[in-house]
């Protein structure tokens, strides 16, 4: 019988990262380096698909991946309108709404375009995502922002904080959907998400920065000063939205956003460093709280991943504040393209029911 291979890909804003899988092992990975020169030629990010897909073909071919035995192309989900957790075939309403970027622009719009380009081109071949970013599976309550013209809205790193807790859920051998989970994704975001029986009801909002500042993002800022400084006239409209997504937190604060090199630093005496990194760990120390409280105190697990999770200090420094409130767990770093993988292979095994776009 021959074995189910699948294409994994995740675009990000300079790089393509690709792996192809064979049943559950990675038989060939690269991650695809873009100059900015190159990514600045083209307009809109909708513009770089076509130079992208010419470079992933060029690569497995390089690879002596036969395309034709590839089952599955399996995106990374992008900016589209807020919907549940799961697999989705890609559809031409899909297509045009990342094409338009109806809902954002995001390198991530990139890869449904990719895979369902190069799944047409195949045999047997069809293209999907999974738990893109726009996962919505908050209740009406965690939507409520304080002011009719506004809603709190999920936009998260829903892809790794599902295939962690489920992978966890699998270790102790019982049901994702059976359990009070809270996951924190510790990266160049942060996103703390409350998961009650397998689906997250409540997370910041972490692309446009809410919640806890982090290494790139400012985080939950103080209401009124920022609206004194919006109207000051010193700043535009650009330039203040790169202050809270971007250029906030760490490297505001300390011209890096780099966890290890602020950790060097404070190891070596500079105490603004390590004020930073422990104000850093505070703050997602206090969503961890606000979750259990969303969970209503029934916590099974708290989950801490991401690439800064490899971080025994920094990790350290939010469990000495949370691990009263459930027993912790540490799963560092983030395995997105095994994950897109894996929903592709249960697409194929018809282990989920694969759900449409509209």
């Amino acid at each position: 019988m021959t074995s189910i291979r699948i294409l994994a890909i995740n675009p990000g804003s300079t790089s393509t990262k690709i792996a192809v899988y064979e049943e559950n092992q990675p038989i060939f990975a690269k991650t695809l380096r873009h100059s900015r020169e190159e990514i600045a030629s083209y307009p809109r990010v909708a513009d770089q698909y076509q130079f992208r897909k010419q470079i992933i073909i060029e690569q497995l071919k390089e690879a002596d991946i036969d395309l034709n035995t590839l089952q599955a192309i399996v995106g990374r989900g992008g900016l589209l309108k807020p919907i549940p957790s799961g697999v989705y075939e890609v559809n031409e309403k899909m297509k045009q709404d990342l094409m338009q970027a109806t809902y954002g622009e995001h390198a991530s719009n990139l890869g449904g375009l990719i895979a369902d380009d190069i799944a047409r081109s195949l045999p047997d071949a069809k293209a999907y995502i999974t738990n893109p970013v726009v996962v919505d599976e908050l209740t009406d309550l965690a939507r409520i922002a304080g002011h009719p013209l506004f809603e709190r809205k999920s936009i998260f790193h829903a892809l790794n904080q599902k295939a962690v807790a489920e992978n966890h859920c699998r270790s102790v051998m019982k049901r994702y959907e059976d359990l009070n989970l809270i996951v924190v994704h510790l990266g160049g975001g942060i996103s703390v998400g409350a998961h009650r029986k397998g689906k997250v009801i409540d997370v910041n909002q972490a692309l446009d920065g809410e919640g806890p500042f982090t290494p790139e993002r400012s985080g939950t800022l103080p209401c009124g000063d920022l609206v004194n400084l919006s109207f000051s006239g010193k700043y535009t409209q650009k330039e203040i939205k790169k202050m809270i997504t971007g250029e906030g937190g760490m490297v505001a604060y300390l011209g890096t956003n780099s966890a290890y090199d602020a950790e060097q630093r404070a190891a070596s005496g500079d105490a603004r460093a390590k004020l930073i990194l422990e104000a850093m760990a505070y703050q997602v120390a206090k969503h961890v709280g606000a979750m259990v409280t969303v969970l209503k105190s029934e916590v099974d697990g708290i989950l801490i991943t991401g690439g800064i999770a490899h971080s025994k200090q920094f990790v350290n420094m939010i469990i000495e504040r949370i691990y009263k409130l459930g027993p912790v767990h540490v799963y560092p770093g983030e395995d997105e393209m095994r994950a897109l993988a894996e929903n592709g292979l249960r697409v194929i095994r018809s282990e989920v029911l694969v759900k449409e776009y509209d």
